[in-house]
């Protein structure tokens, strides 16, 4: 596996190592053992499935309390994978970091807790999946306006018109957003 860093302290893409010939590919997406060698020691509590499509913009979600590291990856189709740094003491913070993932590529993306995150689906039936260091608890998650001008993210719309929730429409400015300390 090939870890590569990122604009944000600590978020790392993961290459995994990928087995393949005519019959199809295999790989570990997940190995504690593995990732501990790599100093990425953490425990998941809890595995997420969405299904998205194309246009579909997700984010930018984190909890607090109860923040929640994330590995994220895509089983089917493609997203642009946005981490923002909401971490007061980071020398990051502010800033954002975002990669491709898809089915194509295999890519993983961890996310520290303290992170923000959201992605934008690039297909239809995109299937993302997550692992969480922490349990979700709806009455701690907060959202960040995901075209908040403070933070800049270039997202890749070209011809796409976001779709959002009700909850993503209305996030915060980042300005006026609970961070971490």
């Amino acid at each position: 596996m090939e870890l590569i860093e990122t604009a944000i302290a600590g978020a790392l893409i993961i290459e995994p190592r990928v087995f393949g010939d005519e019959r199809g590919f295999f790989l570990e997406s997940w190995n504690a053992d593995t990732f501990a060698a790599a100093g990425l020691d953490m425990q998941f509590v809890q595995d997420n499935h969405s299904r998205s499509a194309r246009g579909v913009l997700r984010g930018l979600h984190y909890q607090l309390p109860g923040e929640q590291g994330k590995l994220v990856r895509v089983t089917r189709g493609a997203v642009f994978d946005v981490a923002v740094d909401i971490r007061r003491s980071s020398p990051t913070f502010g800033k954002w970091a975002g990669v491709e993932l898809s089915a194509a590529n295999k890519r993983m993306f961890w996310l520290p807790a303290g992170l923000a995150h959201g992605f934008l689906c690039l297909e239809d039936g995109t299937d993302f999946l997550y692992k969480c260091t922490a349990v979700y608890q709806p009455q701690h998650e907060h959202c960040i306006r995901w075209d908040d001008p403070a933070i800049g993210i270039e997202w890749p719309l070209g011809d796409i018109v976001p779709q959002l929730s009700s909850k993503d429409a209305e996030g915060q400015a980042f300005g006026e957003a609970m961070t971490f300390p």
